[in-house]
């Protein structure tokens, strides 16, 4: 009795497993499109709070020794440029050991490259030295500008100016299919192989039937903000003051709503950008004229006037390319929205722009950024905010009249003043 009880028993169980691993799939909660993104994704979150405990703990440690203020400004300037120099040299001998290691014909590549890595080692321990006085003397040039354009409180820039250039998080922007918006932006371990991008792409377009990117970024206004690792002056100043203004937005209601919509992104970032360029542009003037980019043309260099047809214009095409999707979404042509960008992604291509991936989820991302024409077709976002900095008398003033604003109607509110005052 007791064996026949426990065989009755091991089928209901057999049977009960069955009945779950087909049901499981149908529960709501495992349809829902976030668990199966999750699922995709599985451990490839990017590690903030082992991050961010890292990098208070450097940028304390730096602010204790203050090794930058025995340094007159020329010496700051040298060493800066010195360190920026020295990190070229490093990322060109580590751009011919991953050629050596990608050369098919050679059967020893570590044997090949021990050389070269042997060198860079040697120079990575040296910036490692280096880097936080670097990256101090970087954030006080870049403060002290930002205190002439008045952001500052008691004669201090607030939010003190942070960053670390590190290896950054790679982004999952994910889109519907049906229109151009961003539904998710999830922060990844910054070193997914290209073949793990595509297999997390298609792999939510199947599951999930939504539009995926995996992208890289230039920097992320975490705190202290994270820095893509470059010996580009004139990108790193621009790009820290971007990331500070983000950080100046955080408990303005702009920044508290920054994702609130997609509209509140575009204008957080649109406006990110505007801070960015001008006290870029500032730092290189006061502190490194020799690397502001020429506004005019070389002497003797004709300047573009758009007549020669054998020019390839990027931001039109790309422009004309979003304002042909948005027309065919708008009409539910999901799949010939899509097989036009795959078209277009092919022209670009073809003229010498390697883009790996045009959809829905890239628009989303690249469209956020309005104060250049391109991406965002013609949302009139970026028109409006660049009219709101015409008129606004300074930076400072500009920044504060957009910190207040939580809908579109606020923003054209603020730039219907700006045109009658």
């Amino acid at each position: 009795m007791v064996l026949k009880r426990t065989f009755v028993l091991g089928r209901l169980l057999i049977l009960a497993l069955i009945i779950v691993l087909l049901l499981v799939p149908e529960w709501p909660a495992f349809q829902d499109e976030r668990f199966k993104i999750g699922t995709i994704l599985g451990q490839r979150y990017f590690d903030f709070l082992t991050w961010g405990v890292q990098a208070i703990a450097t940028k304390s440690e730096a602010q204790l020794t203050s090794g930058d203020r025995y340094l007159n400004d020329e010496q700051q300037k040298d060493f800066v440029l010195d360190y920026l120099n020295q990190l070229e040299n490093v990322r060109r001998l580590e751009a011919q050991i991953n050629g050596i290691f990608a050369d098919p014909e050679l059967d020893d590549p570590a044997h090949e490259a021990s050389d070269l890595q042997q060198e860079v080692d040697v120079l990575r321990a040296d910036l490692s030295m280096k880097q936080q006085i670097a990256e101090s003397i970087l954030q006080n040039q870049i403060s002290s500008v930002l205190n002439e354009e008045g952001f500052n409180v008691l004669g201090y820039t607030w939010p003190p100016v942070l960053f670390q250039m590190t290896p950054l998080p790679l982004v999952l922007i994910v889109s519907p299919r049906e229109e151009i918006k961003q539904i998710y932006n999830i922060p990844l371990d910054h070193g997914l192989s290209t073949s793990i991008r595509e297999d997390i792409e298609s792999g939510i377009y199947e599951a999930a039937d939504l539009s995926a990117l995996v992208a890289p970024i230039g920097g992320l206004g975490f705190y202290p903000a994270m820095i893509v690792e470059t010996n580009d002056i004139n990108f790193l100043s621009n790009t820290i003051a971007h990331e500070w203004a983000h950080h100046w937005l955080t408990l303005k209601p702009l920044g508290i709503n920054i994702f609130s919509n997609n509209e509140l992104l575009t204008i957080n970032e649109t406006a990110a950008s505007i801070v960015g360029n001008e006290i870029g542009r500032k730092v290189l003037e006061r502190y490194y004229p020799e690397f502001i980019p020429a506004d005019e043309p070389e002497s003797g260099e004709e300047e573009d006037d758009g007549s020669d047809p054998l020019r390839f214009d990027f931001n039109k095409e790309m422009r004309t390319t979003r304002i042909k999707v948005d027309e065919l979404l708008a009409e539910g042509r999901v799949e010939n929205a899509e097989a036009y960008m795959e078209e277009r992604r092919l022209f670009f291509w073809e003229n010498g722009h390697r883009l790996r991936k045009l959809n829905q989820a890239f628009f989303a991302f690249y469209g956020s950024y309005a104060d250049e024409p391109g991406e965002q077709g013609d949302d009139p976002i970026g028109p409006t905010i660049l009219a709101i900095r015409e008129g606004s008398s300074s930076l400072f003033e500009f920044l504060d009249r957009l910190s207040s604003v939580t809908s579109i109607d606020d923003l054209n509110e603020i730039a219907a003043g700006i045109g009658t005052s």
